[in-house]
């Protein structure tokens, strides 16, 4: 999409790919690649439901078919205080929202990755933490058309460390909000729970804008 191309010193992939926060394999970022080996990702299906009229189950192959893909060039900044500069592939949240149709109570969307203890190592090293991984999002960000559900980066599909098959990607949130391999989008009234908030609320808010 040439809207979102900017011409950005892109970073380079191997950084893009080696340098990984996803506490269900490991809390080293640079040891994330080599523990998700045994993470099975295909088939994969997510479930959007809630307050909706259409609730769907669908399979990451269906999805890919059947959306407008698109290369977006984002910004991608951690609370650590590193960044990074990514060209990820997928379509806006908006266009799978629509198609379930929200009903009118429907505030917030709560996000929900895998819980699956005996592929993902890191589950039993953070056994205090309130698995599985949740996020969340009011209904006018989710519908915001610079929110992505992506399914790839650097031309490619996503790996496993990254989030494969399905992440969320978020370009004005730090990067704690943009879930990785999403099992479930649910439509709430009320501002669901999400893991790092309940953790600790001071350091990672719900609203989490980039300051």
């Amino acid at each position: 999409n040439p809207e979102f191309n900017p011409k950005w010193r892109i970073t380079g992939e191997d950084y893009a790919t080696g340098y990984n926060n996803f506490y269900e394999f490991t809390t080293s970022k640079t040891r994330v690649k080599r523990l998700t080996g045994d993470f099975v990702i295909s088939p994969w299906e997510v479930d959007i439901a809630g307050l909706c009229e259409k609730p769907m189950k669908i399979s990451v192959d269906e999805l890919v078919a059947s959306m407008p893909m698109e290369e977006r060039v984002y910004r991608f900044r951690c609370v650590e205080a590193w960044s990074m500069i990514v060209p990820w592939t997928g379509f806006p949240l908006s266009k799978l929202l629509e198609q379930v149709q929200p009903k009118s109570e429907a505030k917030f969307v709560k996000f929900q990755t895998f819980y699956r203890p005996e592929q993902a190592p890191g589950f039993e090293e953070l056994k205090g933490y309130p698995w599985p991984y949740t996020e969340g999002l009011r209904m006018d960000e989710a519908m915001n058309p610079l929110t992505l559900v992506t399914t790839g980066m650097y031309g490619k599909p996503l790996p496993k460390q990254n989030g494969a098959p399905l992440r969320l990607v978020v370009p004005w949130k730090y990067g704690y909000k943009s879930i990785k391999s999403i099992v479930k989008m649910e439509l709430v009234a009320e501002q669901p729970p999400t893991l790092w908030e309940t953790l600790a609320p001071d350091e990672y808010p719900f609203e989490s804008n980039v300051n």
